[in-house]
């Protein structure tokens, strides 16, 4: 049984990975390189996961390629948000309260570790957020990237991401740099509260 079914975007590093499920997108990864994603999605699922191509069941397709065309749109400067179905299987109600916050950090914008700790309700839990966000299975469209470090840096990104920290971090600068904020010069004093949190799809 195929579990989910994915895409690729070119992007300046190398490629954006995008998956979706009966559900929606299940999963993007700016860092990982095909066999890792895939392998890993597999293993995450349960199940088979196949490239676009004719294993993908129809009704999938539609959003398969809205998630293509809009993560492309979105790496040429084209768009700042994004209108995708999500399916956050498998996630504890303390990532989705995480999730939801950094959902409502607008394009632009950067907020620190401890200032979407206080969002969420838990201002003392900023190590459980950065834990949380590396975690986050659809990056990009929640931006783990816009949050940073409360010291101005870039801090993390991706987890133990495959490629190497310091390389997942240069993806992160790229990918706010696109969006017109430069780090780490000045990262704290841009930061500010985003607008209040909207629904994260269960």
């Amino acid at each position: 049984m195929i579990a989910a079914a994915f895409a690729t975007i070119p992007a300046p590093w190398g490629l954006i990975h995008v998956a979706v499920a009966e559900r929606g997108v299940v999963e993007v990864s700016p860092w990982d390189d095909t066999a890792t994603f895939a392998e890993a999605l597999a293993w995450r699922l349960r199940g088979r996961v196949v490239p676009d191509g004719p294993d993908v069941p129809d009704s999938w397709r539609p959003v398969l390629q809205r998630a293509r065309a809009e993560l492309a749109e979105y790496v040429a400067g084209d768009r700042r948000s994004f209108d995708l179905p999500l399916d956050l299987r498998g996630l504890t109600d303390w990532a989705r309260l995480v999730l939801e916050g950094a959902a409502s950090v607008g394009y632009g914008e950067v907020i620190t570790y401890g200032q979407l700790a206080a969002l969420v309700g838990r201002p003392r839990a900023a190590r459980a957020v950065g834990n949380a966000m590396g975690r986050n299975p659809i990056a990009l469209v929640i931006p783990c990237h816009r949050v940073v470090a409360g010291d101005g840096s870039v801090g993390g990104y991706g987890g133990s991401t495959a490629m190497g920290r310091e390389a997942a971090r240069e993806i992160k600068r790229m990918l706010l740099r696109l969006e017109g904020v430069e780090l780490p010069a000045g990262a704290t004093s841009r930061t500010r509260r985003p607008r209040s949190a909207s629904a994260v799809p269960r």
